[in-house]
């Protein structure tokens, strides 16, 4: 797996960084915030990297809006349809989806968009209206 985030474009002057970039200086930039964002959501300046972590691609959204894509951290399939379909709570989503980020391909994904986050700062994304119940805010608490 490969995350590279799109050029800068118009626009988007704050994503013009690419992982790994320093600035001059050899300065080692300090921790970056982590944001989250819905991914119908235009771009806010300052934003920094816009990462979708879902693993289907959200109907209508168009790749200009979305830097970097990471299916591998998007909750599982079959778990988001038990937890919407009130099969399972979200104490047991939480667990399920923690448990996932530990196999592979999302463990090595996860380590990698860790790198990523100390370098720059990143709006992580998905459709989920409900922040306080959806996967990216369990995935930004591991992160920070």
């Amino acid at each position: 797996m490969v995350l590279t985030p799109r050029a800068a474009g118009p626009g988007r002057p704050d994503r013009a960084t690419a992982p790994g970039d320093r600035p001059r200086g050899g300065a080692t930039p300090q921790r970056s915030h982590i944001t989250i964002r819905r991914v119908y959501d235009p771009p806010v300046p300052g934003e920094g990297l816009r990462v979708l972590v879902m693993r289907l691609w959200p109907r209508g959204v168009r790749k200009e809006a979305v830097d970097l894509w990471v299916k591998e951290l998007g909750a599982e399939l079959d778990n988001l349809r038990a937890w919407k379909g009130g099969r399972i709570d979200w104490p047991e989503m939480r667990r399920r989806y923690l448990a996932g980020l530990e196999a592979p391909p999302a463990g090595p994904a996860l380590a990698r968009l860790r790198d990523v986050v100390r370098e720059q700062p990143v709006a992580l994304m998905c459709s989920c209206v409900e922040e306080s119940q959806c996967h990216r805010s369990i995935l930004k608490a591991l992160l920070e």
